[in-house]
């Protein structure tokens, strides 16, 4: 079973500790009021997030891709209201290392590709994303393996992230409009992508985005 957890942004954490602190519904109903009524950015920011859920890839998961595989390191990322997870089949465009596919039909939609290192080399049981290579090295490799295709010309965006000792790659390509971070784990690499067509990236572009940079090996 998945598991979820309710996610707030970090700006509208004084506001909910505001309520917590003064049990007296008046004058917590007041505080939320009055950032209301004053056009405050973090409680438009709070309403519009308080839907969104952290998806952690649960422990007791099948998922082996092969012989000689140790378990998966689990992952996680956050999505809003309103995303579910959806079928896996091998016959996907990833075949048997897609992990996990989640959507949202008016939104878009992600997958996890988990992918193993030794395709790249023998001596990476204990992969990072610089051992594989150069972010340009990374998605020219394994770009195609996500979008179907080259993607010579098609990165609009690059950049580098660390979070808790660990390296993310991430890219904004398109055609088509995706969204895709790269980390390796163990014997593993990881491939997350987030899709949407024109006029959902052009509506939820910052959700999108958001979700992307979300991700995290755990």
């Amino acid at each position: 079973m998945s598991s979820l957890a309710l996610f707030l942004p970090s700006s509208s954490s004084s506001l909910l500790l505001t309520k917590q602190a003064n049990p007296a519904k008046g004058r917590a109903a007041a505080v939320v009021r009055a950032f209301w009524q004053g056009g405050s950015l973090g409680c438009l920011t709070l309403m519009k997030m308080i839907g969104w859920r952290t998806y952690r890839r649960p422990d007791e998961k099948s998922g082996g891709h092969g012989v000689g595989w140790s378990p998966i390191i689990p992952y996680s990322f956050k999505v809003p209201g309103g995303w579910e997870e959806a079928p896996v089949s091998i016959a996907d465009l990833g075949g048997t290392e897609i992990d996990l596919r989640f959507g949202n039909p008016k939104e878009g939609r992600l997958s996890v590709i988990v992918a193993p290192t030794r395709r790249f080399a023998d001596d990476l049981d204990d992969a990072t994303i610089e051992k594989i290579g150069s972010p340009e090295k990374v998605i020219s490799a394994f770009g195609p393996e996500v979008i179907g295709e080259n993607v010579e010309g098609k990165v609009l965006a690059t950049a580098t992230a660390e979070y808790s000792g660990r390296t993310y790659y991430q890219f904004e390509l398109e055609p088509p409009h995706i969204f895709i971070t790269a980390t390796a784990a163990g014997n593993r690499l990881y491939l997350f992508s987030v899709t949407a067509n024109g006029l959902q990236w052009k509506r939820h572009y910052k959700d999108l985005k958001q979700i992307a940079e979300s991700f995290r090996v755990v």
